[in-house]
């Protein structure tokens, strides 16, 4: 059967869609954030564009749902107004989308650590698996998306910081970020980072467990 992630529907069905459902939420919270973050600091560009809900229609549109129903992948694109934030501001609302996924990360962690602590040994079909891949799923996004390669949130921050960045983005378009994002799915990088958000997610799990075992 072909490896393509549609077909995970007929093979791995609890599988197919859970990963569909917790990273439509995942993007359509870390959006949010983006557009609520805009809004407090003077740009309420995403905010005015529908930006401030989870819908998934608005937050990730019809081709980032088919790329999730069909390869596996998706996107979000609250847009923003670099000129209306102040300095710095930028940079909070780059991030501000991946602290949501950390703190998402956080609390799926928390809850399946009480659901093994308090409930049933794991199984995969189990709420601590669905709880534990929401982990997962968000520690690997808010890492993705920290990377300073362009059009991801990392390069916004990073460009803040360093202004000439902007000038070599402008001139070479598209083709920049296209480049950016081969050198990240074509080399280990992008295995680094799943396994950078399994370590997180992991570890976050065993923290809690630590914790829920004292009291």
């Amino acid at each position: 059967m072909s490896g393509l992630f549609f077909f995970q529907l007929f093979e791995q069905p609890w599988a197919y869609v859970a990963w569909v459902l917790v990273v439509t939420f995942s993007i359509c919270v870390h959006e949010f954030a983006h557009a609520w973050a805009g809004a407090q600091l003077g740009d309420d560009t995403a905010a005015a564009a529908g930006h401030l809900s989870l819908d998934p229609r608005v937050q990730m549109g019809p081709r980032s749902i088919a790329m999730l129903l069909i390869f596996g992948l998706a996107w979000g694109a609250a847009p923003f107004s670099p000129r209306r934030l102040g300095r710095g501001a930028r940079t909070l609302v780059a991030v501000s989308g991946s602290a949501a996924n950390l703190l998402l990360a956080a609390l799926f962690a928390a809850a399946c650590a009480a659901a093994v602590h308090w409930g049933r040994p794991m199984r995969i079909e189990g709420a601590p698996a669905l709880l534990a891949l929401a982990a997962r799923a968000n520690a690997t996004l808010a890492i993705f998306n920290l990377l300073p390669l362009p059009p991801l949130d990392g390069w916004s921050a990073v460009e803040e910081a360093l202004p000439p960045l902007a000038s070599v983005r402008l001139r070479w378009g598209p083709t920049f970020s296209l480049a950016a994002l081969a050198i990240l799915f074509l080399t280990p990088l992008f295995g680094l980072v799943w396994r950078a958000g399994d370590a997180m997610a992991a570890a976050a799990v065993a923290g809690w467990l630590r914790l829920l075992s004292a009291v």
